[in-house]
């Protein structure tokens, strides 16, 4: 089992681990990652991944048209509660987990090594079923885009796919603050476009005025709330991440739990305001209609939007700030892949070669070029099997990563709760942050976890047979990770990265 570190004592990033009877030794003190991230660099990269344009454009008439219409902002209001309230707890254990790695370091802290390997497994399968269904959607919204500008035509979407993977690949391998100033641009114009379509919204009071009516209980009932609150929390995946930069945070006690504050309360009230301008920009009496009609017909609620309210020079660079968007979130969920194997490397649990750090640039090379393979194998896979980019890749890869996300963060609740219970004295004082929080997190999460589960073929767009056995890898990724236990027994020196 893992040996506590002693709370007091300096984060030491990837030091050597003490000589031990297992496999692999872990590679040299000098040999880590470097990195001055500060709060807003972190936020950038983790509301990136959440693709706050894609969100709006995507999941929100989803939302609208299969939930309760126009009280659809309401489910988003309440994925946004429970994931700040399940970050009470997650910001507070952070002084006591001197390691990366995110769910694997807190679970394996709060539940032991064979917990911790499952929560490693599952987090592997969400964050990378996740980025290629997101290739397969990039691939879609370029073909889309440059047949609406006058482009080429007929180029396969796995074409735009791999072109992104390789330049993913040049990003990740370099530096991780080349690929913060990138999302960062890119997130800074996605949220700027959507915001402009919102604000001209309010100005001119929608289709018939600024109304509350969304958040009252008559429209919050008025359909399957839980559908609303299912799409919600799909776009939620990623802002836990926060955890993984640990290594290359300035001040990671004081800027974890900064940034993933700031990336929760940013994402849910960007979610909530846009999709209430949306309904009010389609009329409260009306929405339900015009986001099904959007729907069955392929087109686009918020592009059209754009273009009643502003005109077509927003809906234009919407959709150019579309591939920004997919770009953005795929590189980031590279980057938090790459950093989650690196931090497997180092305890052991994966081969150690993943473990290297670029001379130069001090970022995690070998795990970051091991996932772009990855990442072109599946793509060059779902190319090869024909399936349909929207709903056969990024439809089903979703589904995948919206259970494990879901798992993930239940686990990782449970985990804080054993984990103070178990230290009274770290907990004295703090019962909101230690008990009261983490507790209705597990409640919020389980009624979350049902949600996805029981609605889960909204999400793939499969048939049940499909979904069931998509819906079930997240949780045969954790038996087999928890099977596997831990490489080897560590030692109090080997805590890092």
């Amino acid at each position: 089992m893992l040996r506590e570190p002693q709370d007091a004592a300096p984060s030491a990033p990837l030091a050597p681990s003490t000589p031990s009877a297992g496999p692999a030794q872990r590679p040299p003190s000098s040999a880590h990652l470097s990195g001055r991230l500060g709060t807003g660099s972190i936020v950038f990269m983790v509301i990136a991944a959440a693709a706050p344009l894609t969100v709006v454009g995507g999941n929100v008439p989803l939302a609208i048209a299969s939930g309760p219409g126009a009280g659809a902002p309401v489910g988003f209001a309440l994925a946004s509660l429970i994931l700040l309230v399940f970050a009470v707890g997650f910001v507070t254990m952070t002084p006591h987990v001197r390691q990366a790695g995110a769910f694997y370091a807190y679970t394996t802290r709060g539940l032991g090594d064979r917990v911790g390997v499952g929560t490693a497994a599952v987090a592997l399968v969400a964050y990378t079923a996740i980025q290629v269904g997101v290739y397969g959607y990039f691939g879609w919204a370029v073909g889309s885009v440059l047949a609406d500008f006058g482009g080429p035509t007929g180029v396969p979407w796995w074409v735009w796919s791999l072109a992104a993977v390789a330049l993913v690949a040049l990003l990740g391998y370099r530096h991780i603050e080349l690929s913060s100033k990138v999302l960062g641009v890119a997130l800074v114009l996605e949220i700027a476009v959507v915001a402009v379509l919102d604000a001209v919204i309010f100005a001119q009071g929608g289709d018939s005025g600024v109304n509350v009516e969304s958040f009252t209980p008559h429209e919050a009932f008025s359909g399957p709330l839980g559908v609303a609150v299912l799409f919600a929390l799909t776009g939620f995946i990623g802002f836990e991440s926060t955890a993984v930069f640990r290594s290359e945070a300035r001040d990671p006690d004081r800027t974890i739990p900064r940034a993933t504050y700031t990336a929760v309360a940013v994402i849910g009230a960007f979610y909530t305001v846009s999709c209430w301008a949306l309904v009010l920009g389609a009329g409260t009496d009306k929405v339900s209609g015009v986001a099904n009609a959007a729907l069955a017909d392929d087109g686009n609620m918020l592009m059209d939007a754009a273009d009643a309210y502003v005109g077509t020079v927003l809906r234009d660079v919407m959709q150019v700030l579309l591939l920004t968007s997919l770009f953005a979130c795929v590189l980031s969920f590279h980057n938090v892949i790459a950093r989650y194997t690196f931090t497997l490397s180092r305890q052991g649990l994966a081969p150690e070669r993943l473990g290297a750090v670029h001379p130069r640039h001090r970022s995690p090379y070998i795990s970051s070029l091991v996932q772009t393979g990855t990442a072109l194998l599946l793509v060059a896979v779902f190319a090869l099997v024909g399936l349909e980019p929207l709903v056969g890749v990024f439809g089903s890869m979703a589904g995948v990563s919206t259970v494990g996300m879901v798992l993930l963060m239940l686990t990782t609740s449970v985990a804080v709760l054993v984990f103070f219970a178990r230290r009274p004295e770290a907990a004295a004082g703090r019962v909101w942050q230690t008990r009261i929080a983490p507790a209705l997190a597990v409640a919020g999460l389980l009624t979350g976890l049902w949600l996805v589960v029981s609605n889960f073929t909204l999400i793939t767009g499969g048939g049940v047979g499909v979904s069931i056995a998509l819906g079930a890898v997240p949780f045969a990724a954790f038996l087999a990770g928890y099977a596997r236990g831990p490489a080897r027994r560590r030692t109090e020196s080997s805590e890092g990265p």
